[in-house]
Parts: C-alpha cells; structure tokens; sequence
C-alpha cells in the first residue's frame, strides 16, 4: 500500500496536468483496488469522475476505469481536502481547475517571447493564485470562528464548575432559549 501522502497546491502530486505515463513502472489498477488503497468507495470515485475531478489514466479493452500513480495521488489529496480540512467538493474543483491552468501557464510562459502574452500570464497566474489565498483563508476565518465558539461554551461549563466549588451546591439555571 503507498505511502498516503497528501501533496500540497503546487506539488508534482496535486498537479492535475501531471502526465499520465501508463509505463511499466507505473502499474494500472482497477477501481476497486484504488479505493481500497484509497480509502475510498468506488461510488465517490465514479463520482468525483462524473463532476469533473478525476479522469482515469486509461480504459482497459473491457471498459473498465483504469487509475496510475497520478491518480492515486489526486484522490488522496481530493480526500485530504475533503475529510481533513473539511473543503466542499466546489472549492476542491476551483483548487484543481487553478492548478491545472497554473501548469498550462508555465507552458504558455515559457514558449512565449511575447512581452504582451507573457504579462497576461502571469497576471492571469496572480488572480489564480489570490482566489486560492482567499478560499484558504476564508476556510482559516471559519475554523477560528468554530475554536472560538467551542473556547466559549467551554468557559461557560466552566464558570458552572467553579460556582459549584465555590458554594458546595447547583443553582437552577434558566433554560436555553430555542
């Protein structure tokens, strides 16, 4: 089973435009194996594929959905996202489509020698680059906003608990309004 390595925005792994060599060295599964290597159903596989954040390496003579080491590393980063840092499958899809163009813009850049095209891409590059800080700290200021929430209703509890150490007895409390 590999290493489940979560490559961050800009690393080889999360870069959707990453080749998908079918070589020798890089051995094609099947969907089942994928997701038991995953962690994955093979329904939120086909899934992800329908919505556009996955395309299978290739397609056996039977029809069945092939997967490579590329794509392996792509589901685990879209589950990483997803399950630990709690993104919706939307903000995945802008992460990746920013990525995508990232690496199309590198290509672009460097066969071009047009002063004019080159700025293009690297303001077009900017903005991708600062909806992505934005999405993450959008995402930042929730989870915070839940720490200080959480922070909160634990110094309520205990500010009970010191009253009861300190008087020895429970004071009624008025109901929560709903």
């Amino acid at each position: 089973m590999p290493d489940p390595v979560t490559p961050v925005l800009g690393s080889p792994q999360a870069d959707p435009a990453a080749s998908h060599d079918t070589d020798e060295a890089s051995p094609l599964l099947r969907i089942q194996e994928v997701a038991d290597v995953v962690g994955l159903t093979t329904r939120s596989i086909r899934y992800y594929e329908e919505i556009g954040l996955l395309a299978p390496a290739a397609r056996s003579e039977g029809a069945y959905r092939l997967y490579d080491a590329d794509d392996i590393a792509r589901l685990q980063f879209i589950k990483g996202l997803r399950d630990d840092a709690g993104f919706s499958l939307a903000e995945i899809g802008q992460l990746l489509e920013d990525e995508t163009a990232r690496a199309a813009n590198r290509a672009r850049f460097r066969e071009s020698r047009s002063p004019r095209e080159r700025r293009a891409v690297l303001l077009d590059g900017m903005a991708r680059i600062d909806r992505q800080v934005a999405t993450l700290r959008a995402k930042i200021e929730r989870l915070q906003s839940m720490v200080q929430s959480a922070t909160d209703r634990r110094a309520h509890l205990a500010g009970h608990l010191a009253e009861i150490d300190a008087e020895g007895h429970v004071r009624p409390h008025a109901p929560v309004p709903r």
